[in-house]
């Protein structure tokens, strides 16, 4: 209690009380740690192991692709299946420019097939792309269909009212596949089997084995990067959880307490 004195004589005495007023000059620290950023911290930690998950899984698959990859070069490099270029670097078939041009346009307009240029590499001829597993199997299929074949018939033939004498023929194959020849006429239907052998669907079955391959490695190599891409963001957005959820220090504004005289 404290007395009052003023103009007016003595004004008696009153209770001092104090009052809270912030001092921001002077603070104690206080640690943000609620419920919400509890949950923000765990869900932090579950996004970066399943980051970890992933990233493991893009690695496995890029190890796996890698291995088929060097199997696919061993198997090409042993059968020594090698495009031709010559010395400009450009692609050539039996040493003509015009002839891989001719299985180029068979490949890229009839099948419409996406040939990669940067696949066709003169450095490195060896087949084990699958722009050059494709090509090759135009080039096989090129050839047949523009060959001619001989057929001898050794006793007169006649088919729908056409009579074919004994004799050598030489028939075209004129760009037919195996199922345009007409089989009973008595010179397309040898001419087919000898065109279309089944050494030539056997070479053809085993080029598409190893385009369909080589499509695989490059999916592979896609899938791989995919799930690192997905695991780095997935980690990154963890970690950035945990760290935003931190248990901080936060300044809290300390209090002090002042006098108030209050009137008798």
């Amino acid at each position: 209690m404290a007395s009052l004195n003023g103009p007016f004589g003595n004004g008696g005495s009153a209770w001092l009380t104090p009052t809270v007023d912030a001092d921001r000059s002077r603070s104690t620290v206080v640690e943000r740690d609620t419920t919400m950023t509890g949950r923000l911290r765990i869900l932090g930690v579950v996004l970066a192991v399943f980051g970890l998950a992933f990233l493991a899984g893009g690695a496995y698959t890029f190890y796996r692709t890698q291995e088929g990859a060097r199997s696919l070069q061993a198997f090409s490099a042993a059968q020594q299946i090698k495009l031709s270029y010559n010395e400009q670097g450009q692609l050539v078939d039996r040493g003509k420019t015009e002839e891989a041009q001719g299985i180029l346009s068979l490949l890229e307009n009839d099948w419409g097939y996406p040939v990669v240029a940067s696949d066709l590499n003169p450095n490195d001829p060896t087949v084990n792309t699958a722009s050059e597993y494709m090509y090759q199997m135009a080039t096989i299929a090129y050839h047949t269909m523009h060959g001619t074949q001989t057929v001898v018939l050794t006793e007169p033939k006649e088919y729908k009212g056409t009579t074919y004498p004994a004799g050598t023929y030489q028939v075209p194959v004129d760009g037919r596949y195996f199922s345009q020849f007409d089989r009973q006429d008595p010179l397309q239907g040898p001419a087919r089997d000898q065109a279309w052998s089944g050494t030539a669907h056997a070479l053809i079955a085993e080029l598409g084995v190893g385009t369909m391959t080589a499509t695989s490695l490059q999916m592979g190599y896609g899938l791989a990067g995919l799930f690192a891409g997905i695991g780095l963001t997935v980690l990154v957005a963890g970690l950035g959880l945990v760290w935003a959820a931190r248990p901080a220090e936060e300044k809290a504004p300390k209090t002090r307490a002042i006098p108030q005289p209050i009137p008798a």
